[in-house]
C-alpha cells in the first residue's frame, strides 16, 4: 500500500498494491505498522458500515471532541463517494480548510482522518457503500459537526443535496457559534516596535 500525505497534515490518501494473477488480485488493506511509521493512531475500537440508496445523499461533517476524539479509516466498497475532511486543529496553519476525495470501488482508495478532523461525503452513485474504521467509540455527548455548505468553509458539493439528516442540515454555521477551537491570536511581528 502506498500512503500520500494530503495538503492537510496527517491526512493520508491510502492507495493499494494489487497483486494479480489467474484467480483475481489481493491487496493489504491495512497494515498497523505501516501506519504506526507514519506517527498515525492506526487502532480500530469500532467498524461501521453505510448504505446510502440515492446519489446526492450527504452524511456529515462530523468529528467527537476529546477525549473522545478519533481517527478514521474510510473506505466506498460499492459505488462513489466525494470524502471530505476539515481541518479543526486550532494551531494548525491550514485551520479551516477542507481536502476532498473521490474514493470509489473501483478505485480501492481509502483516506485516513486524523483527530480533530471533521469529516462528511456525498454519495456519487446510487447504492454507494461506505466502511470505516474508527479509533474510538461513538460517544454522543461529545459529537459535533459542521454544515455542509457553510459559505466559511467554501465546499464545492459535485451534486445537489438529494437527503440529508435533519440534525446534520441544522447544524450551526461558523459564523454563528463559539464552541470551535480557535487559534490563539499571532504573536507581534519580531520587526515591529511596541510604542
Amino acid at each position: 500500500m502506498n500512503l500520500t500525505e494530503t495538503a492537510l497534515s496527517g491526512a493520508f490518501i491510502i492507495d493499494l498494491t494489487v497483486m494479480t494473477d489467474e484467480r483475481g488480485g489481493f491487496a493489504r488493506t491495512f497494515d498497523r505498522d505501516t501506519f504506526a511509521a507514519r506517527g498515525l493512531n492506526p487502532g480500530a475500537v469500532q467498524a461501521n458500515l453505510s448504505f446510502n440508496h440515492r446519489a446526492g445523499t450527504l452524511r456529515g461533517l462530523h468529528y467527537q471532541l476529546p477525549p473522545a476524539a478519533e481517527t478514521k479509516l474510510v473506505r466506498c466498497t460499492r459505488g462513489a463517494i466525494l470524502d471530505v475532511i476539515v481541518d479543526l486543529r486550532p494551531q494548525s496553519p491550514t485551520y479551516l480548510q477542507h481536502v476532498a476525495v473521490v474514493l470509489t470501488a473501483d478505485n480501492r482508495r481509502a483516506l485516513f482522518v486524523p483527530e480533530q478532523f471533521a469529516h462528511g461525503y456525498q454519495a456519487l452513485t446510487d447504492g454507494a457503500e461506505v466502511t470505516y474504521q474508527v479509533s474510538a467509540a461513538y460517544t454522543p455527548g461529545s459529537e459535533r459537526g459542521m454544515r455542509h455548505d457553510d459559505p466559511a468553509l467554501g465546499i464545492t458539493w459535485p451534486l445537489p443535496v438529494t437527503v440529508i439528516s435533519s440534525k446534520d442540515a441544522a447544524w450551526p454555521l461558523l459564523a454563528d457559534r463559539d464552541d470551535l477551537p480557535r487559534p490563539a491570536p499571532a504573536a507581534p511581528n519580531a520587526l515591529e516596535v511596541s510604542r
